[in-house]
């Protein structure tokens, strides 16, 4: 006979979407990079993408270890929320800062990768936006399911006069 299957509840960070717009947001990063180190851009330009492209990786290293269920000391989606938010305004200034003055076409391209990576970024964040929204206590379930005010009226019983 055969044994029963165990269920699985939860998607694997590697088949998920958050991993392609963290993947995409990685590559168009690094695409970036190497465009403004073969450019020979203004040294803030490389340190900011490089800088970029260490803290995709480490979250995408900690997602794909999944040591954001293991330590529950830090609140993980607010703070990839914070670093999309800080990564898009880092980002926007560079690119636009590489767009504005009349450089050469290699520059010029690494701004466009860096307003592509700002794009993804934005992504990044409406989805964690989301699953801060109505996930916020774990991938697929709700701890409370009587968080609002007028579900708790209506898992309570209590009636308005």
């Amino acid at each position: 006979m055969d044994s029963p299957q165990k269920v699985v509840d939860h998607q694997p960070f590697c088949l998920s979407l958050k991993c392609f717009v963290k993947t995409l947001r990685l590559v168009v990063t690094v695409a970036s990079m190497i465009f403004f180190i073969v450019a020979q851009a203004p040294e803030p330009y490389i340190v900011i993408t490089g800088f970029e492209v260490t803290i995709i990786l480490f979250l995408i290293a900690l997602y794909m270890c999944s040591l954001d269920k293991t330590m529950r000391s830090f609140f993980w989606p607010l703070l990839d929320v914070i670093n999309s938010v800080v990564t898009t305004l880092f980002m926007l200034i560079v690119s636009v800062s590489a767009l504005i003055p009349e450089t050469s076409t290699m520059i010029m391209v690494g701004g466009v990768f860096g307003f592509l990576t700002v794009i993804c970024t934005v992504a990044d964040c409406a989805l964690m936006c989301q699953k801060l929204r109505f996930r916020p206590h774990g991938p697929y379930q709700n701890r409370y399911p009587c968080f609002q005010f007028r579900t708790l009226i209506l898992c309570r019983g209590w009636t308005r006069q």
